[in-house]
């Protein structure tokens, strides 16, 4: 496949071009794009330098395949139907299409199947928080179906990509500089004249931020309407009461989920496990008094989504909880995107 990524000199592109060495994927030749301020870096793919090129109309002729891996919506809309009439596929991995009725939205394990022969094809993969809640929505559904979720989210840097990890990273080294806890502890004001962070909306280091993108008039982010409606659209409920929040922790790679289900029908939590652990795309680490529970250092490299803390809940005879971990650069975005790809090259 003669293939391209927009986006590659970022986190999640960074992280797709080693995913597709791993996993084979037959690229017989590599064009990378990125902004004019990334143009003529080097990234090194098999072995061999590629040169990033900067993205313009005429960069995606003689494409088969194209990634998007890119910040905002509005570049997506601009790029893909750029790559579309070029005559090559594309994978979009922003939010620009995920909700459009005619894209499927796709998590190989659940709905694999909406990937249909024919090219040129538009295909979206959902939001790196949405994929491993659906992957375990997705086999308890089946089995009791689903009356309710409530989720929180704990979303790491590398959410906000590359800038994040590197807004962390600083933040921390700033906050242990004098070497004491009582500097690492000091109070972050959120005051925009002492140097407020440009990435956060306050200090991560050594903090908990609840606010993950921009706030609508409703009081929830657009981060947590994301996980609410891709939730819908990929499991096929679009009237599933579904309540989110979305809050980021500083931890580099990895977002974590507490999760509250509430089934149809009865399921305890040894059925929930007995269950989980044979799913697709699922782990169990599910032993608590053994010190056996997922971590986003657990999870960190893998494409699965990691599910511990498996237990009923004490107020409702339908109500389960589960905590899940994923790497939300891997199966998160990146092993996502490039499994949508292998079915749609395989069809």
């Amino acid at each position: 496949m003669r293939v391209g990524l927009v986006g590659g000199a970022g986190a999640v592109g960074a992280t797709l071009l080693r995913v597709l060495e791993e996993r084979a994927f037959p690229v017989e030749s590599l064009r990378i794009l990125a902004t004019r301020r990334s143009a003529g870096r080097i990234v090194r793919f098999r072995g061999a330098e590629v040169r990033v090129e900067e993205t313009r109309p005429e960069s995606f002729a003689g494409l088969d395949l194209c990634f998007l891996a890119v910040p905002g919506a509005q570049a997506s809309r601009e790029l893909a139907p750029l790559a579309l009439r070029a005559g090559a596929a594309v994978i979009d991995k922003g939010s620009a299409f995920r909700l459009d009725p005619a894209v499927p939205l796709v998590v190989p394990e659940i709905n694999g199947g909406l990937v249909e022969p024919g090219r040129p094809a538009l295909l979206a993969s959902p939001n790196c928080t949405t994929i491993p809640l659906t992957l375990c929505l997705h086999p308890l559904r089946r089995a009791a179906g689903l009356r309710r979720v409530i989720v929180s989210t704990y979303q790491s840097a590398s959410g906000a990509g590359r800038a994040g990890i590197e807004a962390l990273w600083s933040e921390s080294a700033e906050a242990v500089r004098g070497r004491s806890p009582e500097a690492a502890a000091a109070p972050d004001r959120g005051d925009p004249a002492a140097g407020a962070p440009s990435v956060f909306p306050r200090r991560l280091a050594f903090n908990v931020i609840p606010q993950c993108d921009r706030f609508s008039d409703d009081g929830y982010t657009l981060e947590e309407w994301k996980l609410i409606r891709e939730t819908r659209k990929i499991l096929g409920i679009p009237d599933l009461p579904i309540s989110a929040t979305a809050a980021r922790v500083p931890v580099f790679v990895g977002h974590s989920e507490s999760v509250f289900v509430e089934t149809q029908r009865p399921l305890s939590a040894e059925e929930a496990r007995a269950i989980l652990g044979t799913s697709p795309g699922v782990r169990l680490q599910d032993d608590p008094a053994a010190g056996v529970f997922a971590t986003p250092l657990d999870a960190a490299g893998s494409d699965l989504a990691h599910v511990s803390r498996v237990r009923r809940d004490l107020g409702f005879d339908h109500g389960l909880h589960l905590w899940v971990v994923g790497d939300n650069l891997r199966k998160g975005a990146a092993t996502n995107a490039v499994q949508i790809a292998e079915l749609w090259l395989r069809r």
